[in-house]
């Protein structure tokens, strides 16, 4: 694996529920418990926090299809709020990088893809380039990261509500490793935007 030459940081930002879980027992389509949080002044201020560094966002192709689909109509909306402009802006202009066995070439703008493990893909652009790697709301890229203990901040959405089912963040038989809280904030639903920074 390539040693890291550029001092770039690898984050990650999921939403989560009290256990745990970012979706619900439904299946991996089941938002309806965390809906309601999405454009929370927290969350909408997570999302500014988590993509000020960034100039590069990682992301599974199931996700960038559905992203790539609804964003760029919101950077172009004077209506949208403020806040999710500017990361729609973001999202559409920035370096992505896309994970996918299926996909040859990228059909976005400013896109590429990448096949193969996702260690390896990070361990790559840490090697070249400057800004943070953002994993963009990519569960399975975050949990495979976590497990090779690759990831250096986590930016969390935490609502408060039990889903009760469906996929966990945090698996057993993960690395032991130790946070720093940076940054805590609790919004009026009761969901808490919370920044862990990896101790080395």
């Amino acid at each position: 694996m390539t040693e890291q030459t550029t001092g770039r940081k690898v984050t990650a930002n999921l939403v989560i529920s009290l256990d745990g879980r970012y979706h619900g027992a439904g299946g991996p389509a089941d938002f309806a418990a965390f809906a309601a949080y999405a454009t929370s002044d927290v969350s909408r201020d997570q999302m500014t926090r988590m993509r000020e560094n960034a100039t590069t966002a990682l992301l599974g192709r199931v996700l960038a299809e559905g992203f790539l689909a609804f964003w760029p109509s919101v950077a172009a909306d004077d209506n949208a709020d403020p806040r999710d402009r500017e990361y729609a802006k973001w999202l559409v202009d920035t370096d992505k990088v896309v994970l996918s066995t299926t996909l040859t070439q990228a059909p976005w703008e400013h896109a590429r893809i990448a096949n193969g493990p996702v260690t390896d893909v990070v361990a790559d652009l840490k090697a070249d380039g400057e800004g943070d790697i953002l994993v963009n709301t990519s569960p399975s890229l975050t949990k495979a990261l976590l497990s090779a203990d690759l990831i250096d901040r986590l930016y969390l959405i935490v609502i408060p509500e039990i889903a009760g089912g469906g996929l966990r963040l945090f698996d057993d038989g993960l690395p032991a490793s130790k946070w720093k809280l940076t940054h805590q904030e609790t919004g009026d639903l009761g969901e808490m935007a919370l920044v862990y920074d990896r101790l080395r």
